[in-house]
């Protein structure tokens, strides 16, 4: 039978009236040693703390590379951190607890909310059991504390992880009671993943302040990629390393060159795998600099450019006039994008812009009270929007002094309700960059729609982008990933 090890943050963690049972600290055995050697060996982490890169994910991350029985699993701490990810994994027991907590008298509950610990898949509510088990089957993790909520039918509002210590002194004895049980026990693997066709990963930033997509938009692309038989998972910069280990790439992370982002699409390509964006399109694309040239080598209208150095800063005015926007070469959601009055505050802007690239871009300035984006994918419209400037201010994005930032509102629209010549110059555009998923930014003036630049990483937002075509917008999205992966799988079996 396999050896047993608890784990706990420090030594007082597991008191002296506790059962004796083979208990070490987090130290310990991370320290590896004669512990990392070890093969059979069940591993139960007790950590204070799951928290990403805190010592209790390091042992269950290490527990995993050893070969050794963990719970929680690395999964599970990625599953449990989210509620826009655990709510994935929910639907069967929001039918259990609404069937189980229904049942219940109203005069023993909150009105609108209950609360239930679950130790290693018991709990002290017997009618409520089966469903203490069930949650402990998908979330396998020691103790556990489940928030139900009631909004028609009782749902499960939170999940939370909670340390040996948050255990009231008289809940320790059912806690050693379920433990023991549960050591007692085969080792069982978690309730079977369903089997998928292909792996997505989606590399994004948590701490991001303007991310390409929110959690709630990242959790429906997981959700729509097991409609499709896609397991799609969330991976982050430290996950480079594991990127061999999928078949295709999404970034949902802002990208640039230089940046861990390129390095990304460049290996994922180099390894044969689908990537969205590929790394052509990043380079096309973040620099805008190559971005105008290219439209104007192919008469994509555009307002009036100059591509300006230090030596030549005077023919803004010459050529453009005042007021004219200045722009450096790499820049998102309006970063870098300034509008120079005068001489003076183009002398000065410009000597700013200098200090970060040897070329900056001068651009008329049409204001418009909205921006459309045109959202193409795989060289057919995707999406459409407007999005507004923000309360008086001449962009979307107006950035404050302090680090601060104000959007401003937006409409989302079916792409037969958009004017014809807008969808029309966008494709044009975007067939010049690739066959990628692209966001054509265009005005409409008097002699039609400009072009004002195309981005590689267009924002996918919920309840922004998808608020015309909803789920479907994600599936859509999973349906080319497999579509691309189909072919390649088909141009790999004909040879």
């Amino acid at each position: 039978m396999a050896e047993h090890l608890l784990l706990v943050e420090q030594p007082g963690d597991w008191k002296p009236g506790f059962p004796r049972l083979p208990v070490v600290t987090a130290r310990d055995y991370l320290a590896g040693g004669e512990l990392a050697s070890k093969r059979d060996l069940r591993v139960i982490n007790l950590c204070r703390s799951y928290r990403y890169l805190s010592l209790g994910y390091y042992c269950s991350l290490l527990a995993e590379a050893r070969g050794h029985k963990v719970i929680p699993t690395v999964r599970t701490i990625q599953e449990l951190s989210s509620r826009e990810l655990y709510d994935l994994a929910t639907e069967e027991l929001n039918t259990l607890a609404q069937r189980l907590l229904g049942r219940r008298k109203t005069s023993a509950l909150v009105p609108t909310a209950y609360e239930l610990t679950i130790c290693f898949g018991q709990c002290d509510v017997k009618e409520l059991q089966p469903l203490a088990r069930l949650i402990f089957e998908t979330f396998r993790c020691p103790i556990l504390k489940v928030e139900f909520r009631l909004h028609g039918t009782w749902r499960i509002g939170a999940i939370k992880a909670l340390p040996i210590m948050a255990v009231a002194n008289e809940a320790e004895s059912p806690l050693f009671t379920a433990l023991e049980g549960y050591l007692s026990k085969r080792w069982r693997q978690p309730r079977a993943r369903l089997s998928y066709r292909y792996d997505l990963a989606i590399l994004y930033d948590p701490d991001e302040d303007l991310p390409p997509s929110d959690p709630k938009a990242l959790a429906r692309f997981v959700k729509a990629g097991k409609s499709r038989g896609v397991n799609v998972e969330l991976i982050q910069r430290k996950d480079y390393s594991r990127l061999a280990e999928y078949d295709a790439l999404f970034i949902r992370e802002t990208t640039r060159i230089g940046h861990h982002t390129f390095r990304f699409a460049k290996k994922a390509d180099s390894e044969g795998m689908v990537v969205i964006d590929d790394p052509d399109s990043i380079l096309r694309c973040t620099n805008k600099v190559y971005l105008d040239e290219l439209l104007a080598a192919h008469r994509i209208p555009r307002p009036k450019t100059l591509v300006l150095r230090k030596e030549n800063l005077l023919e803004a005015e010459e050529r453009i006039g005042y007021p004219v926007v200045l722009k450096i070469p790499e820049g998102s959601f309006s970063r870098g994008v300034h509008k120079a009055e005068d001489r003076a505050s183009l002398t000065r802007i410009a000597a700013r812009l200098f200090k970060e690239s040897d070329l900056i871009l001068a651009q008329e300035y049409l204001y418009t009270p909205f921006d459309w984006r045109i959202g193409i994918l795989g060289r057919k419209p995707f999406y459409a929007c407007k999005y507004l400037m923000s309360r008086d201010h001449w962009q979307i994005v107006k950035h404050e002094s302090d680090g601060r930032h104000v959007e401003g509102g937006y409409e989302t629209f079916a792409i037969e309700d958009v004017p014809p010549a807008v969808v029309r110059t966008a494709l044009k555009a975007a067939d010049l960059i690739g066959d990628g998923l692209y966001g054509v930014d265009l005005k409409e003036t008097p002699t039609g729609p400009v072009v004002i630049e195309v981005n590689d990483n267009p924002s996918l937002d919920a309840g922004v982008e998808d608020r015309v075509l909803g789920d479907a917008l994600y599936v859509r999205l999973i349906a080319e990933f497999v579509q691309r992966l189909d072919r390649r799988r088909q141009a790999k079996a004909d040879k």
